[in-house]
C-alpha cells in the first residue's frame, strides 16, 4: 500500500486526526524551538570542532533527562494522557515566551540554558504520551501501519518548522531580536498544539484502570513502578527484548551521528569555514532523512512477509552495510549512500520496536514501558558519546572504528534473533 493510501486508512479514525495533528503541530514548534536556540555554543553544533567536544555537548543535552525523565514518565500510567499533551503544550509556550524575552534583553548563557532544557525535556515527556496514547485512536492491527507513519511525519513536522525558523531568523535583522524571533513564533506553534489537544477527550488516551495514590507517595513510587515495569517487561520477552534491541542499537546510531558531524565539519569542509561545515551536515542529514521516510514505504511492506521481529533483525543489517560502506571510504558519495542506508536501518527498527512495546505491553503499564524506552533511548546516546570521544579522531573517520560498530551490529542482530527464537517471538504470560 502507498503512504497515501496508508494514512488515508488512518484518518478516518477521528481520535488518531486529533492525536496526529497535536504531534504535527507540537513537533513542528520543538523545530522552530531548535532553530531558535541555534545561536548559543551548546546547541550550535558549528562550535564543536572535537570530538571531545562534541560528546561533551551531548552529555550535558542529554544526561539531565536520562535522570529525571522516569520520575516524570510513570505518571503517564495516572494521569489523563490528554491532560498531559494539553498542559505540557501550555508550559513550553510559557518557557518559550520567557526564553524570548531573556534573550531579547540579552541575558546570560547559564538561564537561557537551563530554560531550554526543562523546555526539551518536557517535549520527551509529550512524545512518551503520544506514543502512549496511539493504540487507544488506532484498530490493534493498523499499530505497525500508525507507527509506520507517525514518527517520520512527526520528524518531518520538526525538521519543516526548523526550515522556517531558518527562514524567519534570516529575514529578522540582526541582534538579540532576531535570537528572540523564532522563539515567540514556536510560542504561538505550541499554543495551536494545545488547542489541539483541547479537542481530545480527557480519557481518550488512557490509561485505563488508573492508579490512584496521594501525591505525596506519587514520588515514592517511581522507583518502585519503573522496577515493576522493568520486571514486567523482562518476563513478558518481547517488548523487553525490542527495548534492548533499541537501546543499544541508538547507542551505536549515536557514534555514527557523531561521526557525520565531525566528518561534515572537519572532512568534507575546511575546518576553518564552519558555515561551509554546518551546510555539510544539513546536506548529509537531509539524505539521511531520506532514510527515514522510505521507511514509510518499506516497513509495511515488510510486514507483509514478515514479524516484526525479523524486520528489526533485517534493519539492523541494513545499518552494519552503511558502516562497511564507511569503512571502505570517506568519500562524499559513498558517505551519502551510508546515510541514507543508516536512516532506514533506524527508522524501520524503531517503527517495528514501537509496534512490538504497544503490542505486547498491557496498558497499566504501557506509561511505565515508554519512560523507560526513553530513560535508556538518552542514556544510550550520552553513552555513545562518551565512546565516540575515546574512539573517533576530529576527522570523525575511523576504518577501526566503523569496523568495531560492524561487529557490534552483528552481535546485536545475532543476540536478538537467537532471544526470539527461544521463545518463539511471543509474549510470555505474566500475573498480576
Amino acid at each position: 500500500m502507498s503512504v497515501r493510501s496508508d494514512l488515508k486508512t488512518l484518518l478516518v479514525h477521528d481520535g488518531f486526526k486529533r492525536l496526529f495533528t497535536v504531534r504535527l503541530i507540537s513537533q513542528s514548534g520543538d523545530g522552530m524551538f531548535q532553530v531558535g536556540l541555534a545561536t548559543l555554543y551548546f546547541f550550535n553544533p558549528t562550535n564543536m570542532t572535537t570530538a571531545s567536544g562534541v560528546a561533551a555537548a551531548f552529555t550535558v543535552l542529554l544526561l539531565p533527562f536520562t535522570i529525571v525523565g522516569p520520575f516524570v514518565g510513570p505518571l503517564l500510567d495516572r494521569w489523563s494522557r490528554q491532560a498531559v499533551l494539553f498542559w505540557g503544550n501550555t508550559i513550553r509556550a510559557i518557557l518559550c515566551v520567557l526564553l524570548a524575552v531573556l534573550m531579547a534583553t540579552g541575558a546570560g548563557f547559564v538561564p537561557v540554558s537551563v530554560l531550554a532544557l526543562i523546555t526539551l525535556g518536557i517535549n520527551r515527556f509529550l512524545l512518551s504520551a503520544l506514543s502512549a496514547g496511539l493504540p487507544h485512536v488506532v484498530p490493534r492491527e493498523q499499530l505497525i501501519m500508525a507507527n509506520s507513519l507517525v514518527p517520520t511525519f512527526g520528524a518531518v513536522a520538526t525538521v519543516i518548522g526548523a526550515a522556517l525558523g531558518f527562514v524567519i531568523n534570516r529575514l529578522t535583522p540582526e541582534g538579540a531580536v532576531r535570537d528572540a524571533s523564532c522563539l515567540a513564533v514556536a510560542a504561538l506553534l505550541l499554543l495551536c498544539a494545545v488547542w489541539a489537544a483541547s479537542r481530545i477527550g480527557y480519557r481518550e488516551l488512557g490509561p485505563e484502570g488508573r492508579v490512584r495514590v496521594p501525591l505525596a507517595k506519587q514520588i515514592a513510587a517511581v522507583l518502585e513502578d519503573l522496577w515493576e515495569g522493568a520486571r514486567y517487561l523482562a518476563l513478558r520477552g518481547t517488548p523487553g527484548h525490542a527495548l534492548v534491541v533499541m537501546a543499544v542499537h541508538r547507542f551505536l546510531y549515536g557514534v555514527n551521528f557523531i561521526a557525520l558531524l565531525l566528518i561534515s565539519r572537519n572532512l568534507l569542509a575546511d575546518p576553518a569555514d564552519a558555515d561551509a561545515g554546518l551546510a555539510m551536515f544539513a546536506t548529509l542529514s537531509g539524505i539521511s532523512l531520506l532514510g527515514n521516510g522510505s521507511a514509510i514505504v518499506f516497513t509495511p511492506l515488510a510486514h507483509q512477509r514478515m514479524t516484526p521481529a525479523q524486520w528489526i533483525v533485517t534493519c539492523l543489517g541494513i545499518s552494519m552495510l552503511s558502516q562497511v560502506i564507511l569503512i571502505a571510504t570517506p568519500s562524499l558519495p559513498w558517505i551519502a549512500i551510508a546515510a541514507v542506508l543508516m536512516g532506514l536501518g533506524v527508522q524501520g527498527a524503531k517503527i517495528a520496536v514501537d509496534t512490538i512495546v504497544q503490542r505486547d505491553v498491557v496498558d497499566s503499564y504501557r506509561g511505565r514501558a515508554f519512560a523507560l524506552y526513553d530513560m535508556m533511548y538518552n542514556a544510550a546516546f550520552v553513552g555513545a558519546a562518551a565512546l565516540a570521544a575515546v574512539m573517533l579522531p576530529d576527522t570523525g573517520w575511523s576504518r577501526g572504528g566503523f569496523t568495531v560498530l560492524v561487529v557490534l551490529y552483528l552481535i546485536l542482530a545475532t543476540w536478538y534473533y537467537v532471544s526470539n527464537r527461544k521463545i518463539t517471538g511471543t509474549p510470555r504470560e505474566v500475573g498480576s
